[in-house]
């Protein structure tokens, strides 16, 4: 599923924020992609996709990053996938949401309620 969250800061500079915290959380992340436009009227997007390897799953799980201010104030959508064992069972032991949960921890201070 799908998590969101509305900050105050602007897309650019919460890509920033995001990818020093995540990078920073571990050895074995990788930032594999990142995009980023901005629109003349001072809209801007930025997507962010990153990769872990997880010991305890002895597999990889991903991280992927939009956030916009397309039509507002600053949303982040992200969701953690992968991590898990076998082909037929998606069980990942918690990787995936482990992963999507650094990017809450991130910009947590900038939340707007």
């Amino acid at each position: 599923m799908l998590q969101t969250m509305e900050i105050s800061l602007v897309p650019f500079d919460a890509a920033r924020v995001v990818l020093d915290h995540v990078q920073a959380s571990g050895m074995t992340v990788e930032c594999v992609g990142q995009h980023a436009t901005a629109t003349d009227a001072g809209h801007q997007m930025a997507m962010l996709l990153f990769e872990k390897y997880y010991i305890r799953t002895s597999s990889r799980a991903s991280l992927t990053v939009l956030i916009e201010n397309l039509t507002g104030p600053t949303k982040v959508v992200f969701r953690g996938s992968g991590g898990g064992e076998g082909a037929l069972f998606r069980f990942d032991w918690g990787a995936a949401s482990d992963f999507a949960a650094s990017v809450v921890d991130a910009l947590e201070p900038y939340a707007v309620v």
